[in-house]
């Protein structure tokens, strides 16, 4: 097992998906944040390794404007070195690298223009691994999608539409369960039709679920993950106190976390906390897995 947070170390003054208005935009301008984003990014990668968090999920921004049409500026070229080097970093310390494009990225979308933005969205997260030499562990994973009046449908146009993407896409995506519209049943349907492999978020699965036994839910996305893929990444996180639901908890709730750790023995798998303080969950949640054989730090 390897833990980590995603995008931002709030321990850190730099931040690593710096981005701007599109109407401010330049090359140089471009250049600029580009640089501050790779810079920051191999100090946020530096502070995990030195305190055993292995697993990060890089920003979306770290780009800006990478897959819209203003961007027209080599950045792939300019920066392929740092590029190169952050990739070796990662590898040298077998570190583990996910990314995740935002709410509106979906290829379920009814919509061809919605589609086609989607698609050039994913393959510029795919590119950034690709640069980074990074293997086919490292992914990008995406919600199923929105039930546009007809979860049946919406469900087979997803498989539809992700079988027309390129196979140097399809090898980096994999799909969660949300916690709305599409349980982990469901991406465990989408599995059966095009072997996509399923990453569980817990918090997700406590909020929509058909009563599972936790065990068996943990068995039934290990399959779906290959040699290829890595073992499986898990998303966790808890219920903010005293607001919404299905906000995301602030600090990391220990009698929560030691429940989940519990009840999802033996299982292993690679575990991001989607937890607001970031790093500073990963490091008590470090101290409580001490004990843990799974752990790799």
């Amino acid at each position: 097992m390897k833990i980590g947070y995603p995008c931002i170390n709030r321990s850190l003054s730099c931040k690593g998906n710096r981005t701007f208005r599109l109407r401010s935009y330049s090359d140089e301008r471009l250049q600029q944040t580009i640089q501050n984003n790779l810079n920051c990014l191999l100090h946020i990668l530096r502070f995990n390794l030195k305190y055993g968090m292995l697993f990060f999920r890089i920003s979306s921004d770290i780009i800006p404007f990478a897959s819209h049409p203003v961007c027209t500026f080599p950045w792939q070229k300019h920066f392929r070195h740092q590029f190169k080097k952050i990739g070796q970093f990662i590898m040298k310390n077998d570190m583990r690298i996910s990314m995740h494009p935002d709410q509106f990225i979906v290829i379920n979308t009814p919509r061809e223009e919605v589609f086609q933005r989607s698609v050039a969205e994913i393959a510029y997260h795919a590119e950034v691994l690709d640069l980074m030499g990074l293997d086919t562990t490292a992914k990008i994973q995406l919600h199923v999608g929105g039930v546009y009046t007809d979860k049946s449908k919406s469900i087979v146009r997803f498989i539809d539409r992700y079988r027309s993407l390129d196979a140097s896409l399809k090898r980096r995506l994999v799909i969660e369960n949300d916690e709305k519209s599409y349980d982990i049943q469901d991406c465990l349907l989408i599995h059966k039709k095009i072997k996509i492999p399923v990453l569980f978020d817990y918090f997700h699965h406590t909020l929509l679920n058909n009563h599972e036994s936790f065990c068996d839910v943990l068995e039934s996305c290990k399959k779906t993950w290959a040699e290829k893929d890595g073992i499986p990444m898990v998303d966790y996180s808890s219920q903010k106190p005293h607001t919404t639901t299905g906000a995301h908890a602030e600090h990391l709730d220990k009698s929560d976390f030691k429940v989940f750790l519990r009840n999802s023995r033996p299982y292993d798998f690679d575990l991001m906390l989607e937890i607001k303080d970031k790093e500073r969950s990963v490091i008590k949640a470090l101290t409580i897995l001490k004990s843990d054989p799974r752990l790799i730090s």
